[in-house]
């Protein structure tokens, strides 16, 4: 566990474009460090994204960061002495969930989990979350989503190398499997203030769909686009509206957005998109982040709002 004030602040400033279809108005938003590989991953109901740029390739390393609105100015969000860190979820208290790595290889880099507090004084807290059933070489844990409760949820390689998804609760410091029968792997991607979990599970056959499922256990909601062998919820909000992917026939994702009070289920692609569209994040205003692949194969961050 890691105490520190932060003291230094490096600013970039952001590449903005929009692009409005069908009354969804697309902004690309990229940190100009790397403007051919940006994932945005978590907003809050302020509309602060966390995200991070860098592919991950040798020199080449993941660099966290938040953005707030206008989304001009972008603030590192890096785990201390860490090489590489992704910023993956942020709740409405400003607490921040991801992962980090000591190296980058390009190929095979160890990744740990942590948690982020802010304290009134302005003190950030950093919190190692890594569930002990790890079992893989190398170790994978990875925090993805959080909520104002500062429960947090993710998932573990176990010794054959397949995710298992947990919560983790500050107040406890306790894992919890979150896990669907019959499964052989899942992940826990996303977390509502209401303790709604969603996530994906891989069945014996291969079919991966995605899960919404009470943190305490209750009814199971599964859910898979037609004609897809996979489907992947990454975020969720309060009023019960998932978000994630599916992989077409065209083999490339595309964006899914579920309600699961109505069980409608809402199919779009960033016009850009031409190599595929991930939701990975959504506020209860319906804010939603992800990113896109152009035709030239890069990357790009990606803010949704739905102007009807």
């Amino acid at each position: 566990m890691l105490r520190m004030k932060v003291v230094v602040i490096v600013f970039a400033f952001a590449l903005l474009s929009a692009y409005a279809f069908a009354g969804i108005t697309f902004t690309t938003i990229d940190n100009p460090a790397d403007p051919t590989f940006n994932q945005l991953l978590g907003i809050n109901d302020a509309g602060v994204i966390s995200g991070y740029f860098g592919s991950g390739a040798v020199s080449h390393p993941n660099q966290g960061y938040t953005i707030a609105p206008p989304y001009t100015t972008f603030l590192p969000d890096m785990l201390p002495a860490s090489v590489q860190t992704q910023a993956t979820g942020i709740a409405n208290n400003s607490s921040r969930a991801g992962f980090w790595s000591p190296t980058n290889t390009g190929n095979g880099d160890a990744n740990f989990g942590f948690i982020q507090l802010v304290k009134q004084s302005g003190t950030i807290l950093y919190l190692s979350v890594n569930n002990p059933l790890v079992a893989s070489t190398p170790e994978v844990n990875q925090v993805l989503g959080i909520n104002q409760g500062n429960i947090a949820v993710g998932f573990y390689n176990d010794a054959n190398n397949l995710p298992q998804g947990y919560s983790y609760a500050v107040s406890t410091g306790l894992f919890t499997p979150v896990t669907v029968a019959g499964a052989v792997s899942g992940a826990a991607t996303g977390i509502s203030n209401h303790n709604l979990v969603c996530g994906f599970f891989t069945l014996p056959d291969g079919q991966t769909q995605a899960f919404v499922q009470t943190l305490s256990g209750g009814s199971l909601i599964t859910f898979s686009a037609q004609n897809s062998s996979v489907t992947q919820f990454l975020g969720i909000n309060d009023h019960g509206v998932a978000v994630g992917f599916y992989i077409g026939t065209d083999t490339f994702p595309h964006g899914v957005i579920y309600n699961t009070v109505s069980g409608k289920a809402t199919y779009i692609n960033d016009p850009s998109g031409v190599m595929g569209t991930v939701l990975n994040g959504i506020n209860d205003s319906g804010q939603i982040v992800g990113f896109y692949t152009d035709a030239a194969a890069n990357t790009h961050g990606m803010l949704v709002n739905r102007t009807e």
